[in-house]
């Protein structure tokens, strides 16, 4: 009886743990998961401040991209994302407990892109992390695409440093547009290598749109020569 009191009682102390703070539960969880699922290289999570607002901009490569990247990150992050996907009957209630912030075009919404930029600015004044793909969609080809104008909108409102990611190894997976919409096709990759990189903090005065996609241009060639390594031919040089 003694064993199973103490069993509850350390339940109740958990439960009341993840209530309390689901956040950096959910990312622990996260974390075991993607570990899970694939072969994982991280590098620069160090970039990522200690405590203090700041910005993380990663290539958008498949919607596993959030998971691997917010399980990565040594703090929780919250996370933009399309209305669509925040409002899905399944995930709704994931999304809404670790604070992810949906945005959707003024055309089918009117007021929702503000919206969106007052809880990032308010979340970055309360000194959180936010994370966002300046391509706004799915790279229809792997490579990645021309940032939009969002991050300078942002830093204009809330000047933090910018820290990129370049995220390599999910392009061909089922949850990417290679070979036809993302998810609809069945699974058919386990335990494949996806390599995420940071990079230096960007100060808010020199994070031009520019020079931020490069720099996740440039971290993103640099994990796929270990997520995606060219294989010799037999017989080649």
């Amino acid at each position: 009886m003694a064993f199973l009191g103490l069993f509850g009682t350390l339940v109740a102390a958990g439960a009341w743990r993840v209530a309390r703070a689901p956040r950096p539960v959910i990312r622990r969880l996260i974390f075991l998961l993607i570990h899970c699922i694939y072969r994982l290289r991280f590098r620069g999570r160090h970039f990522i401040p200690v405590r203090g607002p700041a910005v993380v901009v990663c290539n958008h490569v498949s919607f596993m991209d959030a998971l691997v990247v917010g399980g990565a990150s040594p703090r929780p992050l919250r996370f933009l994302m399309d209305r669509p996907i925040y409002e899905s009957p399944w995930l709704n209630w994931l999304f809404r407990l670790v604070g992810a912030i949906p945005v959707d075009s003024d055309r089918h919404d009117p007021g929702s892109v503000r919206r969106a930029l007052n809880e990032v600015s308010r979340a970055l004044r309360n000194g959180e992390v936010v994370m966002l793909f300046p391509e706004g969609r799915l790279t229809p080809d792997g490579e990645v695409r021309p940032f939009r104008r969002g991050l300078e909108t942002i830093l204009a409102r809330d000047p933090v440093p910018v820290i990129p990611a370049g995220l390599a190894g999910l392009w061909g997976s089922w949850t990417s547009h290679c070979d036809g919409p993302a998810l609809s096709k069945r699974p058919c990759r386990f335990r494949a290598r996806v390599a995420l990189y940071f990079g230096e903090p960007i100060p808010p005065r020199l994070a031009r749109r520019d020079r931020v996609e490069a720099r996740v241009r440039a971290l993103k060639a640099e994990a796929d020569s270990w997520a995606c390594p060219v294989r010799k031919t037999p017989g080649g040089s």
